[in-house]
Formats: structure tokens, C-alpha cells, sequence
């Protein structure tokens, strides 16, 4: 009986030893579990910003018409170096054969950025649509590319990348000068009845321009062979040697193809409800710059070195409407529905005024 109970005794001992055992085992198991879980949440939760900062963001392309090199290089070299995003892509049109490198920009943002495809552009002719139009072809191809805005070498940036940015993807339309050309004899009748006289537009070239737009202007075979044919700057005497001598110089028609040719392809397809009518960048038209009436306001104001003063670009963040003569039309300028300067961009701008605005921090500040 003794042994029988001794036995029983030993039994249970074990059998709570292990139990125990299994208790504690599975306590290490859970603790082995929890501490993996933690772990894991904590890397996912690192993996998540990291993969969000990943995805590709909608870019603007900057397209550059130049002649050459770009002068201002060094200004917008400071305007892309505050993006670290990868938001933005480069174009430039220069002259064929003309190569962006070491030796011909200081910024290594320009380097290799030329079109190859780029062709003899001359002032007041369509070349200068075709310029533009093989820019946009270029830049379409990344297909993040989602605005697309023309710029000269002459044109700084007021403000700062990301405000530049904000201000421009947060707009659902594009940014097209756009209004109704009756004072000035440049609509050509041959144009009927291709282009009716009723969509004949006029405004600045430096538009921005949403992807859908771009396409159309790359798309487009009807409007621009009638530009080429019909739409022509008129004679100036000191070119009269090389070409033939008009019969009447009063009767020519004045046509700049680069003032009218996005805004009348655009009212020719019915998008004006599409575009918000006014351009981003800023240029001073001084109609007293010449005595010769046939080139008044032909070209827009230079600013030198002189020019380059805080009251000057403080003038020009201040404005906030423009008003369309022939349209009796007002635009009052906003971003994301509240009031806004009208202009991110600014020209003519010579290099040393450009270099002398940077100096004083004028360029890139937020407001």
C-alpha cells in the first residue's frame, strides 16, 4: 500500500513538472512571437514611407527655347536644386549642333538636356511653332511628364521650386494667354476656311501646357500648315535685299506665328473652356522703346543691371488681375481657389541683372 502511494506520489510530481515544463515552453513561444510581430510591424511601418517615397511623382517639363547656351543656367540651377523629388524634367531647343556639356553650362542640370532633333529658328517666322512643337514631342514621351512649360533664356523664376510646383500642378487647366485679336491686322483671309477669323487668337508664347493640350499641339496637321503658308512677319527694309521687294508694305499682313498659333489651334478645337486665359510669365511691353512706329512694341523691355532692384520684383509679385482690352475682360489671378500673384516667371532679364537679383536672395523666395 505504501509502495502504491509512494508510486502515485512520484506520478504526480512528474506530471506537474511537465506541465510546468510546457508552460514555460509555451510562455517563450508566445514571448518569441510577440517580439517577431513588433519587430515586423516596425519594418513595415519604415517600408511604407520608404515605398510611398518611391512612386514616381506627376513632373512638369521645363522647355527652353535658346539660342545657344543659356545664360541665366546658374540661376535656375539654384530654382532645380530645391527639389529632390525628381519633379521636374529639361528640355532645350538651341540652335543644330549646339551641345549641352561641361564646357558650355555650369549646371549639370542642363548637361545632355539639348533635343537633337532641333532646328534653324528665326524671330517672327514658323519655325519658332516648330521649335515648339519638337519639344513637346521630346518631353511627351516620359510619360510622367503631365505640364509642359516654355520658358527663354532670358526668364528667371520668382519663386521657389515648391511653391512653382504647387502653384501649377494644383490647376486642372492650362496656363494659355489667350484673347480675340480685332485690332491688329494679322488674320490673313487665304487662312478661310481652314481657320474662320472667328477663332483667330492672340496672345504670349510662354504658355503651360496640360498633357492633353500638348498632344493636340503635336497631333496637329491642319492649323500648322496654314501657319506656314499664311502667317508671316511683315518685311522689315533691311532684309528687302534678300527677298523680293513688297509692293506695298502697308498691305502686308503683320503675322507673328508664336503669338497666335497655340491659342487659335486651341479655340479651333473647342478646348477654351480648358485653359485658364493668361500667361505665368511676366514681360514689359514699353511701346515708347522705338520712334519707329512699324516696330513699337515689337519686343519686350531688357532689364540690365540697373534694373535688377527689390522695387522691380516686388511690382511684379504684386500683380493680381490683367485686363484683355478687345475682350473688355479682367483676370483676376488665383491658385487652388484663393487670390494669387499672376506671375511665376519673369523676362527679359540680362545675365548680370539676373546675377545681381540672386545676390540679394530676390529669386526663389516662397512669397
Amino acid at each position: 500500500m505504501k509502495r502504491k502511494s509512494s508510486f502515485l506520489h512520484r506520478s504526480r510530481y512528474k506530471w506537474k513538472g511537465k506541465l510546468l515544463c510546457f508552460l514555460l515552453l509555451s510562455f517563450l513561444c508566445f514571448g518569441s512571437l510577440l517580439v517577431y510581430l513588433q519587430s515586423n510591424y516596425s519594418r513595415i511601418n519604415l517600408l511604407v514611407p520608404l515605398s510611398n517615397s518611391l512612386v514616381q511623382q506627376p513632373k512638369i517639363a521645363f522647355l527652353f527655347i535658346a539660342r545657344n547656351r543659356l545664360p541665366l543656367d546658374f540661376v535656375w540651377d539654384a530654382f532645380f536644386r530645391a527639389d529632390n523629388e525628381n519633379k521636374f524634367s529639361i528640355f532645350v531647343h538651341s540652335r543644330p549642333g549646339f551641345l549641352f556639356n561641361k564646357a558650355t553650362t555650369k549646371s549639370s542640370y542642363f548637361i545632355d538636356r539639348q533635343v537633337n532633333n532641333s532646328i534653324q529658328v528665326d524671330w517672327g517666322e514658323a519655325t519658332m511653332i516648330q521649335a515648339e512643337r519638337i519639344l513637346l514631342e521630346n518631353a511627351l514621351i516620359d510619360p510622367y511628364n503631365e505640364r509642359f512649360l516654355f520658358l527663354s533664356d532670358s526668364c528667371i523664376p520668382l519663386y521657389n521650386f515648391s511653391y512653382t510646383y504647387e502653384y501649377i500642378m494644383s490647376a486642372s487647366t492650362s496656363f494659355v494667354d489667350s484673347f480675340a485679336d480685332t485690332k491688329e491686322g494679322r488674320y490673313n483671309p487665304k487662312m478661310h476656311p481652314v481657320i474662320p477669323v472667328h477663332n483667330w487668337r492672340k496672345g504670349s508664347q510662354w504658355v503651360v501646357l496640360s498633357r492633353k493640350h500638348a498632344n493636340v499641339v503635336v497631333n496637329d496637321d491642319m492649323v500648322f500648315p496654314v501657319f506656314q503658308l499664311h502667317c508671316k512677319r511683315r518685311s522689315l527694309p533691311e532684309f528687302w535685299r534678300d527677298k523680293p521687294f513688297p509692293a506695298d508694305p502697308s498691305k502686308e499682313h503683320n503675322c507673328i506665328p508664336d503669338e497666335h498659333y497655340v491659342q487659335t489651334l486651341l479655340a479651333q478645337q473647342g478646348l477654351e473652356e480648358e485653359i485658364t486665359r493668361r500667361s505665368l510669365t511676366h514681360s514689359s511691353w514699353d511701346l515708347s522703346a522705338t520712334k519707329d512706329p512699324e516696330r513699337r512694341g515689337w519686343h519686350p523691355v531688357t532689364y540690365k543691371f540697373s534694373d535688377a532692384t527689390p522695387e522691380l520684383i516686388h511690382s511684379i509679385k504684386e500683380i493680381s488681375n490683367i485686363y484683355y482690352e478687345t475682350e473688355y475682360r479682367r483676370e483676376w489671378c488665383s491658385s487652388k481657389g484663393k487670390p494669387s500673384p499672376c506671375f511665376l516667371f519673369a523676362r527679359k532679364f540680362t545675365r548680370p541683372a539676373a546675377l545681381r537679383l540672386l545676390n540679394m536672395s530676390l529669386l526663389g523666395a516662397s512669397n
